[in-house]
């Protein structure tokens, strides 16, 4: 059989191949012309919209986050919001559970105080929020309290709004039980508003100080209260903190307030905050202390017996020789003093016990305050 012949053949072969394909997707409902235009790549619009469809330049638009005509940043949907989100998962710190369910119970009691008026105080939430996001969804108007962590040497957002601000104005002004308060929107609010708010937010940073205690001493206090998000801007846009959304409740009447931290203002505390315990333990472990205290008991220190203390210009120091005395103004009946480093410690006369020379502890020294403040 020559070469042609061989050729004729296997063209022969495939044809028939392809016919029993075109047969086999005819059979599954398919159009055997279809799937031949579609093989030469001859597409006339009549294959199946679903296998062929591409998508416009608005639908592309939308999926990425740039449609424009809703009005959307482009931040908030389509992939950039993948994106966006996957960059605030930052760690999750346990322990800031346990203090701002240790805030809820302090400012449940405190405002209860304050107003003389039945205040409930519930936790809504507990997120991460990038800064830039949250001041633009502010809803105006509000409050903006920035206060500043003194030993932290940073700032915090505490944001009160309009309907918790008229609220705790109506209580304190002596409002009725059971109406709601009188809510004038589009107006600045007064100093008398301003002023009986400031006593709430003094109260709650007073309780998130507390809350903060058991973990590390520290001090909120009241920097300034805004009205202008713009001039609330205490770190980067792009930067993530904690979020605390509080509700409070004054029977028909309250409002919200959400306390924004940035994870810089908490990284002096981070690897406690980072730790989990159980209940309100805070870390404390009564194992380890009384092992701690065995251990502290057994510990070695060196006591110096003082004889007597002589103020000596340098110079006749240097002048001293082999066998020079030294004229200490002490009787031999006087009390001696026992030191640990530089801290007195004890006092008691000096005598003999089998053949070495002794003191007898009579007396304990109190340490000083400026030393024990030190």
């Amino acid at each position: 059989m020559s070469d042609t012949d061989e050729k004729e053949q296997m063209s022969a072969e495939e044809q028939a191949m392809m016919d029993e394909w075109a047969s086999m997707a005819d059979e599954d409902g398919g159009d055997a012309d279809d799937v031949s235009a579609d093989a030469e790549g001859e597409d006339d619009g009549e294959s199946d919209g679903d296998n062929a469809r591409i998508l416009n330049q608005d639908e592309i638009d939308s999926l990425l986050g740039f449609d424009d005509d809703s009005g959307d940043s482009g931040e908030n949907s389509g992939v950039m919001a993948l994106i966006n989100s996957a960059m605030v998962n930052y760690e999750r710190l346990p322990m800031l559970d346990i203090v701002f369910d240790r805030l809820v119970r302090l400012m449940s009691t405190s405002l209860r105080n304050l107003t003389s008026d039945n205040v409930e105080v519930s936790l809504d939430q507990v997120s991460t929020v990038r800064f830039g996001d949250y001041i633009n969804s502010i809803p105006l108007p509000a409050m903006l309290s920035v206060f500043k962590a003194e030993e932290w040497d940073n700032n915090g957002l505490m944001v009160t709004d309009s309907a918790l601000i008229y609220s705790i104005v109506d209580v304190l002004l002596g409002g009725r039980k059971g109406e709601s308060s009188i809510r004038v929107e589009g107006r600045p609010y007064t100093t008398i508003e301003s002023k009986l708010v400031e006593k709430m937010i003094h109260v709650t940073l007073t309780d998130l100080s507390t809350a903060f205690d058991p973990l590390s001493p520290v001090s909120f206090n009241l920097d300034r209260v805004e009205t202008n998000p713009r001039f609330a801007t205490i770190t980067q846009s792009g930067n993530a903190c904690v979020l605390t959304r509080l509700r409070v409740d004054m029977g028909d009447r309250g409002g919200r307030m959400e306390i924004l931290i940035p994870y810089a203002t908490l990284e002096p505390i981070r690897e406690l905050l980072l730790q989990m315990f159980m209940g309100e333990k805070f870390g404390r472990d009564s194992i380890w202390e009384t092992h701690l205290t065995e251990e502290l008991h057994k510990t070695e220190i060196q006591l110096q017996a003082v004889l007597g203390e002589l103020a000596v210009p340098l110079g006749e120091m240097l002048n001293w020789k082999v066998g020079d005395q030294l004229m200490l103004n002490r009787y031999t009946n006087e009390d001696i003093e026992l030191r640990c480093g530089q801290f007195p410690m004890f006092k008691g006369p000096v005598g003999q016990r089998q053949g070495h020379i002794a003191v007898r502890i009579e007396e304990y020294i109190e340490p000083e305050e400026d030393s024990a403040n030190s």
